[in-house]
């Protein structure tokens, strides 16, 4: 996924840069790019095995560089800020469209920046030699590091069927046959294949890699599934869309009557979702959402199921690596970031516990409590390449998620004291 170079640095390159390991700078794994505010400090991962340092000046008082989960959208050799009287910026990186880059400049001991992170002059160059677009950058506060992750949850690679091989398509009707009945016809919707007919399938090398967020339903996932559930129990909502207009307003309103829950405080409230999927026959409503990006493109979005929704699952970002679906293995490396939420989000996602303590909040932790359906979870199987990645977080779709961008995680430090 990531082009590689053996590369030299000049000996002009700044002392406070340092390729580690010649060699490892032509794995086939994708890179990682960590940068610590506290440190002033990047550092480039190859799986777990570090390739590169450097000083970097992160962003001055008032000015400060967001921590979270980025990726690179955009690079040019040269680029002048639109922000900041067209000063150069050589070797850009783009993280967000709102203009937070890595790119060259002067790199003193100290933050300096206007939010973008700058690079020594020869190591902005030896690094936009070796990313493409959709390199990881991840960016915190303290400094952090991939460790390896093994968890039944994490997704197995698995190859795909093409269609119309072999019965891989074939419905069978009816469904259930009892083996103590005579032999009975059954009806099929194609032709099986010929006898010593046999099965081809292409994978393509570079398949782009997935770009996956796991994380709370939001309100317009909500208002959509209550659009539908409704609209099934014989209340016309007018066109499902998400919006809490007012003919779902009016249809909200005519089941709580029905069902006599009008007093329960919230539009939405717990009490009414969980009356009206009972309703419905659809058990409990789901409280998380898993979305699914690729190429900087949404692909599909489904509901799954969160366990004590109550806690925080905090924030964690997962990547996979070695990725072979013909030996159905990946390896995975996550790293756990610090994220505090506000009291306002944490009640408006009803949530009673903060994942600020990492020990108890880790990535495990939150792993066995996700609980997503088989079929979406075997789709993503079958798409799985190196490169893929996997973002945990509470907050959702943050601002700087957009058109053109992989998913953005902004996060924000514990408060101290």
């Amino acid at each position: 996924m990531f082009q590689r170079f053996v590369f030299t640095f000049a000996l002009c390159l700044a002392t406070s840069t340092a390729l580690v390991s010649p060699s490892l700078a032509n794995g086939s794994g994708p890179l990682q790019i960590y940068v610590s505010k506290a440190d002033q400090m990047l550092t480039v991962y190859d799986g777990d095995q570090i390739v590169a340092t450097s000083k970097v000046s992160t962003g001055k008082a008032g000015h400060t560089t967001p921590s979270g989960v980025f990726s690179i959208l955009e690079k040019r050799k040269y680029h002048e800020s639109n922000l900041y009287s067209n000063a150069p910026m050589p070797f850009m990186q783009r993280l967000t469209w709102s203009g937070i880059a890595l790119h060259e400049g002067k790199v003193p001991n100290y933050p300096a920046s206007h939010g973008c992170v700058r690079l020594p002059a020869g190591f902005a160059k030896s690094l936009f030699s070796m990313t493409e677009r959709g390199a990881h950058v991840i960016i915190t506060d303290d400094p952090v590091a991939p460790r390896p992750l093994s968890h039944s949850t994490l997704f197995v690679p698995r190859i795909p069927v093409a269609d119309g091989q072999l019965l891989s398509d074939v419905q069978l009707r009816p469904t259930t046959i009892d083996a103590s009945l005579k032999p009975v016809e059954v009806a099929m919707n194609q032709l099986p294949p010929k006898a010593g007919a046999s099965a081809s399938l292409i994978l393509e090398e570079d398949e782009p890699a997935l770009r996956i967020l796991i994380t709370r339903r939001s309100q317009r996932e909500q208002v959509f599934d209550v659009q539908r559930l409704l609209a099934d129990l014989g209340f016309d909502i007018g066109i499902p869309d998400g919006l809490m207009g007012s003919k779902t307003m009016a249809a909200v309103k005519g089941y709580k009557r029905w069902k006599s829950i009008e007093k329960d405080g919230a539009i939405l409230s717990p009490v009414f979702l969980e009356a009206l999927y009972t309703s419905a026959g659809k058990g409990t409503p789901p409280a998380g959402q898993i979305m699914i990006r690729q190429q900087f493109k949404p692909l599909f979005e489904a509901p799954i199921s969160i366990a004590n929704p109550e806690l925080a699952l905090g924030t964690h970002f997962i990547e996979a690596t070695s990725v072979d679906r013909f030996k159905g293995k990946a390896e995975w490396r996550s790293v756990t970031l610090e994220n505090h939420l506000p009291a306002q989000a944490m009640k408006r996602l009803g949530i009673t516990t903060p994942a600020d303590d990492q020990s108890v909040f880790s990535v495990e932790a939150a792993l066995a409590r996700i609980n997503m359906p088989g079929d979406i979870r075997a789709k993503i199987e079958t798409m799985l390449s190196e490169g893929t990645s996997i973002t945990i977080s509470d907050m959702g779709l943050g601002m700087e998620t957009g058109d053109g961008t992989d998913f953005i995680t902004v996060t924000r430090p514990v408060p101290r004291g």
